[in-house]
């Protein structure tokens, strides 16, 4: 047997108490040492290949080196049967196979090969590389179902297909994969006659994965079947919801179908309950933005509003105030849409519009349960906005968000909206536009090689002379193991504060007014998100790229 032991412990960072309890139950049960720690959720299954690879000193599969394999002059039986083994036969003549295997320790694979009296190479394949050469095979002996409109026999067929091994491998596969990435979305996508896999990871696509065109009527319809789709309707978008466990991790997926002229696009949304720590040190606000927030979140009355983009972590700051003033002796109720993480002691409620529950008429039903503090979702429409504003001036303290550029722009938005000025000036104490950049890898961050060319193209030294910030330490990124080669991991919040104070309630709400605000703000030296990121630049925190492709 082989003793994987130094190599899970120097390579895959496994620690000496996980394969100690592995080892333990290979005693009692039985097993390969490596099976046992993947099942204990210590190794993924793509793991697996680098590791026989290294340790049987044989070649890893790559799948680009063989662009127009063809099935082999052999009978379907044997491929089939080395399909089953999970192997796919590359190429043969009468003495050498070429084949490709996950497993080349697997004794009926041995077996079989052993059989057919014949010599062999073998590369270190992992599932997903292997599942879109045995479609092909699988397609010799079956037709497809292509029609947009289904029989019942083909929709049984469909469900059929969705269920066969290599299609639940694959998808289980890939979402294995993008966990282990830290990938907060999967996309499955047709393109240009191919079926692309893309992550996203730290806000940025990665393309991972080109799989076979073949491949897509199943995994669509596998996911459509999970999350409680139509697999018949292929015309409109849908969404659904999957609740599964990975790894010992609670994970909520949504799924979202669109269709597209060369088939329907999915893409995965993960939701992992254990994922997000809601504290404020996590987010990182700078010092003195985070002081000023800290005054606010003191007050027992008000809007605090959020702004940003899709996907600027303006919930997850919302989660994270939220969670600071969460106490016993008040009560906090929340409407969401959807209601993505679970807040102990929280109430949170989901709003429906298809039964006319939506943001308005959630929010005139929880002022009536005696809360203390309110967080909405988004500030949609006037009405939302109104009775938001309204809460406010009643004894509560709202959180909400609006989608504007900047701080300065949500006035202009909610009186776009249609709300009254004076309203605004008497509720709204503070509004905090919010960015994410990617953060610099800790481990292989390396000084930056053109400073003095950043130093004179931004005003990086006015910056730092207005923050007090002594020692300049720009750094660009490396890539390392850790961060999978790119050189950032994770993710920084950058941002624009804005109070409403005396002189902001005074100024005119005219096309002037944000020029006006922004001047004020920057009379009290605080910073816009352009310098908030360059502020985290000469932290070395971030990078001048990172920076201009959020906020600029």
């Amino acid at each position: 047997m082989i003793d994987f032991t130094q190599q899970l412990v120097e390579d895959f960072s496994i620690s000496s108490a996980d394969i100690e309890k592995a080892k333990s139950y290979q005693n009692r049960y039985n097993g390969r040492i490596e099976q046992i720690l993947v099942n204990m959720g210590c190794l993924t299954e793509e793991d697996l290949a680098p590791l026989y690879g290294h340790a049987l000193d044989y070649p890893l599969f790559d799948p680009e080196e063989w662009p127009s394999w063809q099935l082999p002059d052999i009978s379907l039986q044997i491929l089939q049967t080395l399909k089953s083994l999970d192997c796919l036969l590359l190429d043969c003549n009468d003495e050498v196979w070429t084949i490709s295997c996950k497993d080349p320790l697997s004794l009926e694979l041995i077996q079989y090969l052993q059989q057919q009296a014949v010599e062999y190479d073998i590369f270190i394949a992992t599932e997903s590389q292997l599942q879109a050469f045995f479609f092909e095979i699988q397609s010799q002996t079956e037709n497809q179902v292509v029609d947009d409109e289904l029989t019942g026999d083909e929709e049984a067929r469909l469900r059929e297909l969705a269920s066969e091994a290599p299609t639940v491998n694959l998808l289980n596969s890939l979402i294995t994969r993008a966990l282990a990435r830290g990938a907060s979305d999967m996309h499955l996508e047709p393109h240009m006659g191919r079926f692309r896999v893309r992550y996203r990871i730290d806000g940025v696509l990665h393309e991972v994965e080109t799989l076979a065109p073949k491949m897509q009527l199943p995994i669509t319809t596998r996911l459509k079947i999970l999350s409680g789709m139509d697999i018949a309707e292929k015309r409109r978008p849908q969404d659904g919801k999957i609740e599964t466990r990975i790894a010992n991790q609670e994970l909520d997926i949504r799924v979202s179908a669109l269709p597209l002229n060369e088939g329907e696009s999915i893409v995965l949304r993960f939701l992992l309950k254990e994922s997000i720590n809601y504290d404020m040190s996590i987010l990182g606000l700078s010092e003195d933005t985070q002081g000023y927030i800290q005054q606010d979140l003191a007050k027992t009355t008000g809007v605090i509003l959020l702004t940003g983009p899709t996907g600027s972590g303006k919930t997850t700051t919302l989660y994270t105030f939220l969670n600071e003033l969460n106490n016993p002796d008040v009560k906090i109720i929340t409407l969401e849409d959807p209601v993505e993480y679970q807040l102990e002691g929280v109430n949170q409620v989901q709003v429906n519009p298809d039964i006319g529950f939506d943001f308005a008429a959630g929010l005139r039903s929880i002022v009536r349960q005696d809360p203390d503090i309110i967080m909405v979702g988004e500030i949609r429409d006037a009405e939302t906005a109104r009775i938001a504003l309204q809460s406010a001036l009643t004894g509560h303290l709202v959180f909400s968000t609006v989608h504007t550029n900047d701080a300065a722009s949500a006035y202009t938005r909610l009186l776009d909206l249609g709300v009254e000025e004076f309203l605004l000036n008497a509720a709204l104490v503070s509004v905090v536009a919010q960015r994410l950049a990617r953060r610099l890898c800790e481990k292989c961050a390396i000084p930056a090689d053109n400073v003095q060319e950043l130093m004179d193209k931004y005003p990086l030294r006015q910056i730092a002379d207005n923050a007090g910030v002594k020692n300049i330490n720009i750094l660009q990124a490396n890539g390392c193991e850790h961060c999978g080669g790119n050189g950032y991991k994770g993710r920084i919040a950058i941002n624009e504060y804005l109070r409403s104070d005396d002189t902001i309630k005074e100024l005119s709400k005219n096309d002037q007014f944000i020029g006006k605000a922004k001047a004020h703000n920057s009379s009290l030296n605080r910073r816009d998100l352009m310098e908030d990121g360059f502020y985290k630049v000469i932290t070395g925190v971030t990078t001048i790229d990172e920076v201009l492709r959020v906020a600029g």
